[in-house]
């Protein structure tokens, strides 16, 4: 026997079987929002895993392509590696419900969702996180739940909660925020530079759904939750923490992470542990976790100077940014390049345009999502922190800061009307020590507006982070939050946006969750140092986009043609298209609503494809004046190409005002002339002239007239 439990959430049903699948699972919650399915399971490990120093946790987000009745494509028709869509859903899971499992677990923990149906107006992710949060809570797994998450649109300057398909495409606001009973615990958001006040208000506005969500999770577990299991402690033994403190007072430890250089924290650290180890040499038990305990003194030193003694580890007052520096056009041949410098943190952004071809294609669940023009991506060397390791392609915290980066910046991206054109945007962490990924923001704007890109502002990012004492009203907010900062701290508080608001959001907290006057403070914080960002250090390196892109930048022009003469452009198998490209070396992409885009280098190549399409468009008519090559010659007269397929002959007596004993006299085959349509006569011939008296009778009335004064 299973049981259903259903809830009414934003107009549609909610419900939740447990115990009717995955019954070997720890815990297990089939869900149904609308007709969406997302099979959400936990499994937990019996033992902690050995030699690890962290919660060994694992989320998962599997598209299932048969979903959205699609079946895979290419030769494998399986499902292939995760979507970065698949990949962001596992992050925005993962972020609100690590901190509520125990700080001393070590047992794997997976949270799997298989997402097996999708109503496209009852997101498969919400229903994910919703799930993911109800399967932990009613299993046998330690977890401080549980929590809920609610998603927030803003249409009209209305909030919608967890809009339909229609109402996201004409959103301002893509919001996420997930709370436990008393606090929010994760915000996640994309906006159109939407004002700190209205995003406050809708921060709360989801915290207020997700209590009633929360309500409902509890009568499921009341019901169908297991007692939780007993588990083995990994905590550090208090007597090896009084016996590090003797060997290492405070005061030395202080010294020792005092500094704002990275690398001569790191050696203190090392010389610090090897007295250790010799101290402890004949404690095996001690040795095992001696590097976990040395981290929790370190943190409790720095959150120690910071929260009592106001001093954070470089010196800085709590609301200084470190050293700021930024400048373009550092690479002599990309399209766009800029470097923004903070502190430690170095990102150079390089800038790529292309055609709208070359627009990023998606194979996933959602039927709205075909292609993206806009890519950002996000690399992390080792060396950008001083280590050695080879580079195996991008992991999923680098995912995670490329797309954070691009949802900030796309609202100010141009229409596609305006700039027919696929960005490409890629940071390259050439330092790394807190924050890359606001650093990324910032550099990403300046490269875009070095390339040409008509953004519409620049965008800037920053963090901050918190320190929090015993009780709710005992925190402090630091502004620029370095390496050590988020190790140790309790948040990393992301805000992107403009001069006129907020574009993008992350909060990443380790403790269980913010009051709202701590989210307000950390807002309004981040909105003075982005604008100190934006006014003070990008705009004196680049203050508008450039008018034109950069010369090594492909150029693209637009016409719009009629539909149904889009076969004559392209022509049969290809021919007439194929020999325009040939001719003049452009690239033509050509759309079903009729949309040319001509891409080249040499704008006279250009102008001329243009020209040749438009001829191929245009119905000829008598009186026209056009360009064209001569391809034939006859006795009696020559044949110009006015279009591809589109012939007109000039016969000889047509060739000029005096008279022609012979047709190479005045043209040969490959002269490009200018003509006159005389004639389009019912079989559809064309007859042309070239005489002079025709193509200017005006010119040539002039000049008889001068003629005969």
């Amino acid at each position: 026997m299973y049981k259903s439990f259903s809830m009414e959430l934003a107009g549609r049903t909610l419900t939740v079987d447990v115990g009717r699948v995955a019954k070997q699972a720890n815990g297990a919650a089939f869900m149904h929002y609308g007709d969406t399915v997302v099979l959400a399971t936990a499994t937990a490990s019996d033992k902690p895993r050995d030699g690890i120093d962290f919660f060994p946790l694992s989320v998962e987000y599997e598209e299932k392509l048969y979903s959205v009745g699609k079946i895979p494509g290419g030769f494998n028709k399986r499902e292939g590696k995760a979507s970065e869509n698949s990949i962001l859903t596992s992050r925005v899971i993962d972020r609100p419900m690590r901190p509520l499992f125990p700080k001393d677990y070590r047992n794997d923990v997976t949270l799997d969702n298989i997402v097996m149906s999708v109503d496209q107006d009852c997101s498969p992710e919400l229903t994910a996180m919703l799930g993911s949060a109800i399967a932990t809570s009613i299993s046998d797994i330690p977890f401080n739940g549980p929590c809920a998450s609610t998603q927030i649109g803003l249409v009209d300057g209305e909030f919608v909660v967890n809009p339909t398909q229609a109402q996201k495409q004409v959103s301002d606001m893509a919001l996420t925020v997930a709370s436990t009973r008393e606090k929010v615990i994760m915000i996640e958001a994309g906006a159109n530079e939407v004002p700190e006040d209205k995003m406050i208000e809708a921060i709360f506005k989801a915290h207020e759904v997700n209590q009633e969500i929360i309500k409902f999770i509890d009568t499921i577990v009341a019901e169908c939750g297991k007692p939780k299991h007993t588990y083995t402690s990994c905590a550090v033994p208090e007597e090896l923490f009084a016996a590090i403190r003797e060997i290492v007072p405070q005061e030395e430890m202080e010294v020792a992470v005092f500094t704002d250089e990275k690398q001569v924290r790191e050696e203190n650290i090392r010389k610090i542990t090897e007295k250790l180890e010799e101290a402890f040499a004949d404690k095996e038990e001690w040795l095992a976790v001696l590097g976990e305990a040395i981290y929790q003194y370190q943190k409790k030193t720095v959150r120690k100077m910071i929260l009592k003694d106001h001093k954070r580890p470089d010196g800085r007052a709590m609301n200084e940014i470190r050293h700021l520096a930024a400048e373009i056009d550092l690479l002599p041949r990309v399209h766009g390049s800029a470097m923004f410098t903070r502190g430690q943190t170095q990102i150079l952004n390089i800038c790529t345009l292309a055609p709208l071809s070359e627009r990023q294609r998606l194979d996933g669940i959602d039927d709205q999502e075909t292609s993206k023009r806009y890519m950002h991506h996000y690399n992390f060397p080792s060396f950008s922190v001083g280590e050695t390791r080879p580079s195996r392609g991008p992991g999923r915290r680098e995912i995670g800061h490329g797309a954070l980066a691009e949802r900030a910046l796309v609202p100010v991206l141009p229409s596609e009307e305006e700039f027919p054109y696929a960005i490409r945007t890629v940071s390259e962490t050439m330092e790394s020590n807190g924050s890359t990924s606001q650093a990324s923001i910032c550099s990403s704007s300046m490269s875009l507006m070095a390339a040409g890109v008509p953004i519409k502002a620049p965008v800037a990012g920053i963090s901050c982070g918190l320190i929090t004492g015993d009780t709710d009203e005992d925190y402090i907010v630091l502004t620029d939050i370095q390496g050590l900062e988020d190790f140790f701290g309790d948040m990393d508080f992301k805000v992107g946006g403009t001069h006129k608001g907020i574009t993008a959001i992350q909060m990443d907290i380790k403790i269980h969750g913010l009051t709202r006057p701590i989210i307000e403070e950390a807002i309004r914080t981040t909105r003075e140092a982005r604008l100190y960002i934006l006014d003070e250090v990008m705009a004196k390196a680049i203050s508008e986009p450039r008018k034109e892109v950069g010369k090594y930048a492909p150029k693209i022009d637009q016409i719009s043609i009629d539909p149904q003469k889009i076969g004559d452009v392209v022509g049969k198998q290809g021919k007439v298209i194929n020999k325009i490209i040939e001719e003049t070396g452009v690239k033509i992409d050509i759309s079903d609503d009729g949309s040319v885009s001509v891409c080249g280098t040499d704008q006279a190549m250009i102008d001329r494809a243009i020209e040749i399409i438009k001829s191929i468009v245009t119905d000829l008519e008598a009186g026209q004046i056009m360009t064209g090559k001569v391809v034939r010659i006859m006795n009696f007269g020559a044949f110009v190409e006015l279009a591809p397929n589109k012939d007109g002959m000039i016969h000889i007596s047509k060739l000029s005002d005096k008279r022609v004993a012979k047709v190479e006299d005045v043209v040969n085959i490959g002269d490009v002339v200018t003509v006159k349509i005389m004639e389009v006569d019912k079989m559809g011939r064309i007859n042309l002239s070239m005489k002079p008296t025709d193509l200017n009778p005006k010119a040539e009335e002039a000049k008889e007239a001068k003629g005969n004064e």
